[in-house]
């Protein structure tokens, strides 16, 4: 069977790589950061965390841009706080807002309830203008539990968009099969993943490039402009942040995607080749 960079057009050897700007309208730091990672780096995609205060500025800056959802159902800073676009019960902790942990989501989410407030996040994103190119989960909530994965899968089969999957290694230990039912379900993903976080991210690439599989591969990072934003609402992880804003523009990296003959793509060419077949 042909691998993904076949099926859309390249030669079955060939190593195309996504790089990914998670968290994009996170804060305006954030959106600075990654639009300068796109247009000035070697980024070729980023996703919108729909429910934050500062996603509206995001829709507009990245006006044609590859641009997917974020779909986000936790909200993991202290002093930072935001709610869903909808009333879910299951969805929000004692003072009305997102839980605050991954764990606390998944101990506590309604399906039903995921499903409603995940797609008030891709329709407000389409309301906005964005051009949605695929889907990912924040945090991997909406890939951790399998009647989540059904929520995510039945998304982005209804808005015809590819999404990221997780590895191979991980899949296979979920054990509820999430390859296979995403390929049964005819959604395209992402054959291979790098997972930067917590690493430095510029140390990944130089270790990861030169041993990319064919086929297509996502790397994603979390790129943030340093300064007083930043390290009021993330003191934590800051320093990652920060760090990713410099490497995905730093001339060297660029410089070894190119040395290995690595080829840039975005989702977006996925998904038109996922709705070429409908």
């Amino acid at each position: 069977m042909p691998n993904l960079a076949e099926r859309l057009g390249f030669a079955p050897n060939d190593r195309l790589l996504i790089v990914n700007c998670d968290d994009l309208g996170s804060s305006h730091s954030a959106n600075v950061a990654t639009y300068r990672s796109i247009i000035d780096g070697v980024a070729t995609s980023a996703t919108l965390m729909v429910p934050c205060p500062w996603a509206r500025e995001a829709a507009r800056m990245f006006e044609g841009l590859c641009i997917g959802v974020h779909l986000t159902v936790t909200c993991e800073y202290a002093g930072y706080r935001w709610r869903g676009l909808t009333r879910g019960a299951s969805l929000h902790d004692e003072d009305g807002f997102f839980s605050a942990t991954s764990k606390l989501a998944l101990e506590r989410i309604d399906p039903a309830e995921a499903r409603a407030e995940c797609r008030a996040q891709i329709e407000t994103a389409l309301a906005w203008g964005v051009d949605v190119t695929h889907l990912d989960a924040h945090l991997n909530v909406m890939l951790s539990r399998t009647d989540l994965f059904e929520v995510y899968l039945d998304l982005a089969t209804e808005f015809r968009l590819p999404v990221r999957m997780l590895s191979r290694e991980d899949t296979d230990k979920q054990g509820f099969h999430a390859r296979e039912r995403a390929a049964a379900s005819g959604v395209l993903f992402n054959e291979h993943i790098v997972y930067p976080w917590p690493r430095r991210t510029r140390e990944v690439f130089f270790e990861e490039v030169p041993k990319l599989p064919p086929g297509v591969t996502e790397i994603f990072a979390h790129p943030v402009l340093d300064g007083e934003e930043l390290r009021g609402y993330d003191s934590r992880s800051a320093d990652i942040r920060a760090h990713d804003a410099v490497c995905l523009t730093d001339p060297a990296v660029a410089n070894l995607l190119d040395r290995n003959d690595i080829k840039r793509i975005s989702f977006r060419e996925i998904r038109e080749r996922q709705r070429l077949k409908e």
